[in-house]
């Protein structure tokens, strides 16, 4: 039986603070619809103390927030878009179009066609986060999306440049300096200076992530996405410095980002909670990671792997860093979760930044029913049918006039009656069913 040396936040007080999240996201939202880019004006300098005449940036202003960085920040950016354009590429080359003939004269297939508009967006307003430029619009390109819209918040005033850097760099059509509620409604609603897109992608705050919800069905969208989630998962083949620097790397996140570290070692547990103290005390986003740690940070101690797996799946982390003996184990065991990191050479960072996984991953236990952004995300499977011979369109409408009837669809039969009648050669009265 597992023990839990520190639980974390009440949950109802969760559900208070989503209730006034959505509330404030509705209003918002109603208001970009009616009044579009004078709302969004409205909502830039109310939240990010930023007006211009127009959010879109130019060629001019690209190349100056290019010319900011050194060799090396743009060299280092290239290195990162790289892999993840590979790994993306890999996903792509695995989905096929198919066609199958399913029956004498039967033709079934299926094309993946990319989506026709993509919003992207890039948080910054906290950190200027130019890798989720890579992980959205990236794999948007490589899926084949032919528009590819990007929004990111001002930084300190301005764009930040390597976050501009980067969407220039992944291949966004439209790039805009403009953030939270109000980037997502004119992305997903359309004003009179942006056209409207299909889908929504991107990591934000709760606000953003409200706003996708609430649009969800007028869009896509690539997530239900809440707060960063990290779950360490270890036993006494590491210590306690290793779990802590993993555990407070994803708090620094946000003062609501989950940390949880599942163990079977009683020891590793108290050393880890130690030196997540010693830390803190010289981490410079302590502030932070602090808030998330007291009030969202578990410590769990089981009884064995099989048991930590059992955990896990119920909690169904968005980042899972194994450091165990055996973490195979987990992979194949495990079901429930938006990325592994197995062993103590990879970590969440990595995967975050460069690796080449795609670092947009469910939350809030979504982790039971989807994965993370990928190629195919981005890509409709839509299906088609064809019928070659007299034969088989004949053969195909009884069963399906038969099948009509059951339900009581007419209508229905009758589309299938006049197949058998005209090529089958069959008297069937109308409204009635093959026999």
């Amino acid at each position: 039986m597992a023990t839990w040396l520190k639980k974390g936040s009440d949950a109802e007080q969760v559900k208070s603070d989503d209730r006034k999240v959505r509330d404030t996201v509705e209003g918002i939202l109603a208001d970009i619809e009616t009044r579009g880019d004078a709302a969004v004006r409205e909502l830039s300098v109310k939240f990010d103390k930023w007006d211009r005449d127009s959010y879109r940036l130019t060629d001019a202003e690209i190349d100056a927030c290019m010319g900011q960085l050194s060799e090396r920040d743009i060299s280092d950016i290239a290195f990162a878009q790289e892999q993840v354009r590979n790994f993306a590429q890999h996903q792509r080359d695995s989905i096929k179009d198919i066609e199958v003939e399913t029956l004498p004269g039967v033709v079934l297939g299926h094309k993946n066609i990319p989506i026709g508009a993509a919003g992207c967006y890039v948080p910054g307003g906290k950190y200027p986060l130019l890798a989720s430029a890579h992980m959205s619009v990236i794999t948007a390109k490589v899926a084949g999306v032919p528009r590819i819209v990007t929004c990111a918040p001002p930084f300190q005033g301005k764009p930040a440049p390597a976050i501009v850097a980067a969407q220039h760099m992944a291949g966004a059509d439209e790039i805009y300096c403009l953030g939270g509620i109000q980037a997502i409604g004119a992305m997903a609603l359309g004003t009179q200076t942006i056209a409207p897109v299909d889908i929504l992608i991107g990591p934000g705050n709760a606000f953003v992530a409200e706003a996708k919800r609430q649009l969800f069905g007028r869009v896509g969208i690539d997530l239900f996405a809440g707060p960063t989630e990290t779950l360490v998962i270890a036993d006494d083949s590491v210590d306690g410095e290793i779990c802590a620097t993993d555990l407070l790397g994803q708090a620094e996140h946000g003062p609501d980002s989950p940390a949880i570290l599942l163990t079977t070692s009683e020891k590793l547990a108290r050393d880890t909670m130690a030196e997540i103290e010693r830390l803190l005390a010289i981490l410079p986003t302590a502030d932070i990671a602090r808030k998330a740690w007291e009030a969202y940070g578990e410590v769990i101690v089981a009884e064995s792997d099989e048991e930590m797996v059992r955990i896990a799946d119920e909690i169904a982390s968005e980042h899972v860093q194994v450091m165990t003996r055996d973490p195979d184990y987990f992979l194949n065991h495990m079901t429930n979760y938006g990325a592994l990191f197995l062993g103590a050479r990879t970590n969440v960072a990595f995967g975050d930044k460069v690796i080449g996984t795609n670092h947009t991953l469910p939350t809030k236990k979504a982790a039971r029913y989807t994965g993370g952004l990928w190629v195919g995300k981005f890509l409709k499977t839509c299906t088609y049918q064809r019928v070659l011979t007299d034969e088989a369109s004949a053969m195909v409408g009884e069963y399906c006039s038969r099948l009509c009837a059951l339900e009581g669809f007419v209508g229905h039969g009758e589309q299938a009656n006049v197949r058998v009648r005209r090529y089958g050669g069959r008297n069937i009265p109308y409204g009635a069913a093959a026999e």
